[in-house]
């Protein structure tokens, strides 16, 4: 990691996990103390506490490095996002699409009650990963055998749920890179399916339960579309951090739940028609650098720059009166222990960029064994 690049990370990973630490700690003593005894009310605390910590990285993709994200939607389509549950389904194609998803949640009102369906080990990452564990997130293991039963549990435990919710499911189960899209197109012609061009083959069956649990209580499904303009470069956290700005465009279009198939085999072929629609939209987004649908006016409020600067004031605040109180930097050996949280700080922000990319490594043999577990 670079000298400049470190200069940056430290005090955003000193902000960051400080806060989350203070979070955590408050999630930690509200789920022993007030949980057991009234979910709906521990649910309604912890989305005001979850988008406490969350808005910070919000900030960072707003307000610290530029990034744009410019959302297509029709008039139902944007005028419901926010204001009821709904089962968010995406193509999965840059490092931040999650984060994009949380930008578009605070802009409609429910961030702080956002969801996700994520590979299991996130959840030991500190601060985010056990903050998204208190919010609950669902966790799986990517093998069918071990994850259906805890995948059934947690989206049953949703169905009162005290404010309207987005769970998001990526139904291609890993990240678009070249090696799986040869994967996927080789598995394609093997059964007879069509090649995909720019998504992958969707795995079904995390999506047909979850329709089949959430049909009674969920009134939506959203489909998702995200793509970067061939004239912007690809967002990274590394880029972010840098302060490097980037344009993301986001195409949402609402699908009404009662609309949906009956029968299982059905859901799971409207899902994979849906991705294969999703192929020829993003074929002509290339050709022409648009969607059809409206540019809706998303903003960039200004309520994550001041949570983040709350939270800077708060730290810096404390440090100081921490500094004076113990005198650390009087001593060497208070220097040198000073000098180590420091670097814990840097490896653990070194850690969390690292993740983010982790699954870009994949070759297209593991990639193709992935497909054709599904």
């Amino acid at each position: 990691m670079a000298i400049p690049l470190v200069l940056v990370v430290l005090p955003l990973g000193l902000l960051f996990l400080l806060s989350g630490l203070i979070v955590n700690t408050i999630q930690a003593i509200l789920f022993v103390t007030i949980r057991p005894f009234s979910k709906s009310f521990y649910r309604r605390i912890n989305r005001f506490l979850a988008e406490l910590l969350w808005l910070q990285l919000v900030w960072v993709v707003d307000w610290w490095a530029g990034v744009k994200v410019q959302l297509h939607a029709d008039e139902e389509t944007y005028r419901s996002m926010g204001k009821e549950h709904a089962l968010i389904i995406s193509n999965h194609r840059s490092d931040i699409d999650w984060l994009i998803g949380w930008i578009l949640a605070q802009r409609s009102g429910c961030l702080g009650s956002t969801l996700a369906v994520m590979k299991k080990s996130s959840k030991f990452l500190p601060v985010i990963g056990w903050s998204m564990w208190f919010a609950e997130y669902l966790f799986l293991e990517r093998s069918w055998a071990k994850d259906e039963k805890t995948l059934k549990w947690g989206l049953q435990r949703l169905n009162d749920f005290p404010r309207p919710f987005w769970l998001a499911l990526f139904v291609e189960g890993t990240r678009f890179t070249p090696a799986k899209l040869l994967a996927a197109q080789e598995y394609a012609a093997s059964q007879g399916l069509p090649a995909p061009r720019n998504v992958l083959i969707p795995r079904t069956k995390g999506f047909v339960s979850a329709v089949s649990i959430m049909r009674d209580f969920v009134p939506a499904i959203y489909d998702t579309t995200v793509i970067v303009p061939k004239d912007s470069p690809q967002p990274t956290m590394l880029r972010i951090l840098k302060g490097q700005p980037s344009v993301i465009h986001v195409r949402m279009k609402r699908h009404a739940m009662s609309e949906m198939p009956k029968s299982d085999e059905d859901v799971s072929k409207w899902c994979k028609d849906i991705f294969v629609a999703k192929d020829a939209l993003l074929d002509k987004h290339l050709a022409t650098g648009t969607f059809d649908e409206e540019i809706r006016p998303i903003g960039r409020p200004v309520k994550s720059l001041l949570v983040t600067l709350f939270w800077a004031c708060l730290l810096l605040f404390g440090a100081i009166e921490f500094f004076k109180w113990t005198q650390l930097l009087s001593t060497w050996r208070g220097i040198a222990f000073t000098a180590a949280g420091m670097a814990m700080v840097t490896g653990v922000m070194h850690v969390f960029i690292m993740f983010s990319q982790a699954e870009r490594s994949s070759s297209a043999r593991a990639a193709r064994n992935r497909v054709k577990k599904d």
